[in-house]
């Protein structure tokens, strides 16, 4: 049974039982008081367990886990404390991921996969819009239209708004108006720069679980400093995907000596601000079943109030830095938060957490019989690896020899919806043109048909006049000849 270190201090040790790992965690705090070494500790401690890991570089100083880190006086005294034996500084196996594909290879799903719940809440559509958007979403299905980049999806509201009047009878009241909203949103969200997200090729998730030639798990680092500038909904619906997708995707693997994949979200109240309740319950719902597909998930967040409750309940193992209590909302949070653990008589833990030091915390674990541990109050172990950012030259020459180069550098264009319905516009106008064509020779025909007839007409009524004016002069010369004759003229 392998158990990892997580801290500790001049009495005991806290360790976390790789058995119990998949029941997933909570690394909270204030800024600055050490949750970046907490997640970077537990990440390379999985790693060299053999478990791969997947984890949201917000601040981009997480990239230093892919170099090995050196030895100080500071490390060297903490060691000391915590009774730490055999640590070394080593690098870990990693893989740099970036939607603009600026810091890593590219990372990209279709709006199919991302489907219309997850997508009606990026974009903040009301009820209507949504339903509208479901609408769509059936009719492709229904068509068998791909939909892999947001001109997909475009292209087909613009076709049900040109035939909206026929598709209302099966997919209901398709407004204008509503589709003209979505499509103004879609817009906004392709400013941000989700049409690097949407498209393909799409990422294979096999690609986040794997391990190196010695057996240690690869580490994945999705670098989302300028997606979260850009458009931190996108970066949220990114999360909710991928927690979705290994959910869908994985077999059950029931009761595990340890996971298949530990996944750490920074920024975890994104997940949860404003989300409309039919996504809040199905994270909830995956959260609380993914654990059986081997899958522990770690939330990073300032606050712990910022978990719904629902899932905070769900959270074994807890890392609970420094808070402030300077406002109402703060003592509440830090109430909270002291709550959450399994007393410990030695510690008023309260008010532990709001005098804990950089690098300290209150740490409870699950034993291996999945019990909270009595809450301890240690110095968080020093990472092996690096502190900080990588140089760009350092992250270039992991790029160049990763085992991905090339796999995901261009994207691929196929004909979707965007292009069937392009060309079902084109034939549709063909047949018009051929059909006006054809209708105006048909016009011209009949003009000329009718100007003969015309000429024809007139040609006759001139002949009978003039047969009847000759007809009638012969006859009065005639009749005149007769008379003559008879009253003796010449």
């Amino acid at each position: 049974m392998t158990n990892v270190c997580i801290g500790g201090n001049k009495d005991t040790q806290v360790n976390l039982n790789l058995r119990m790992a998949n029941r997933h965690g909570l690394i909270a705090g204030a800024t600055g008081t050490g949750k970046t070494v907490s997640l970077q500790v537990l990440a390379e401690n999985f790693s060299r367990n053999g478990v791969p890991v997947f984890l949201a570089d917000v601040k981009g100083d997480l990239s230093g886990l892919a170099e090995a880190g050196s030895m100080n006086d500071k490390i060297q005294s903490r060691l000391e404390v915590i009774g730490l034996n055999g640590y070394s500084n080593d690098a870990n196996p990693a893989l740099f991921w970036d939607v603009f594909a600026d810091f890593g290879h590219p990372v990209r799903t279709t709006i199919s996969d991302i489907g219309p719940l997850m997508l009606s809440s990026l974009l903040d559509l009301n009820d209507t819009q949504t339903g509208v958007l479901y609408s769509a979403f059936d009719f492709a299905d229904d068509t068998g239209l791909l939909l892999l980049d947001l001109k997909d999806l475009r292209s087909l509201l613009n076709w049900m708004t040109e035939n909206r009047k026929e598709l209302s009878s099966e997919y209901g009241n398709l407004a204008s108006a509503s589709i003209g909203a979505i499509q103004r949103k879609l817009l906004i969200l392709e400013e941000q720069g989700a049409e690097h997200f949407f498209g393909e090729p799409a990422l294979n998730l096999n690609d986040l679980m794997i391990t190196d030639f010695s057996g240690r798990g690869v580490i994945s680092i999705l670098d989302v400093t300028r997606l979260m500038t850009k458009s931190p909904r996108l970066y949220a619906t990114f999360l909710l995907w991928l927690l979705a997708e290994l959910f869908e995707q994985l077999p059950e693997v029931g009761d595990a000596d340890k996971p298949k994949l530990a996944l750490f979200f920074d920024e975890a109240h994104m997940l949860f601000d404003d989300a409309p309740k039919a996504l809040l319950e199905k994270i909830e719902q995956v959260v609380r079943l993914i654990r059986s597909k081997g899958v522990g998930v770690y939330f990073i967040s300032q606050n712990p109030l910022d978990i719904p409750d629902e899932i905070l309940g769900q959270l074994g193992t807890r890392i609970q830095h420094a808070l402030r209590a300077f406002t109402p909302r703060d003592q509440k949070a830090v109430k909270s938060a002291a709550e959450t653990f399994r007393t410990n008589p030695a510690i008023d833990t309260v008010k532990a957490i709001t005098e804990l030091g950089t690098g300290e915390a209150l740490v409870s674990v699950l034993d291996e019989k999945g019990s909270p541990s009595p809450v301890e109050r240690v110095l968080i172990c020093p990472p092996h690896s690096r502190i900080g950012p990588l140089l760009p030259t350092e992250r270039e020459m992991i790029l160049n020899r990763s085992p991905l180069k090339g796999r995901y550098d261009e994207p691929i264009d196929r004909d979707s919806a965007h292009e069937i319905l392009k060309k079902r516009a084109e034939d549709e106008q063909r047949v018009q043109a051929a059909e006006k064509a054809e209708n105006e020779h048909k016009e011209v025909k009949e003009r000329s048909t009718r100007s003969r007839s015309r000429r024809q007409s007139v040609g006759e009524a001139m002949f009978k006049s003039a047969a009847r004016s000759i007809g009638s002069s012969l006859g009065r010369r005639l009749i005149r000849g007769i008379m003559g004759s008879l009253l003796g003229g010449k």
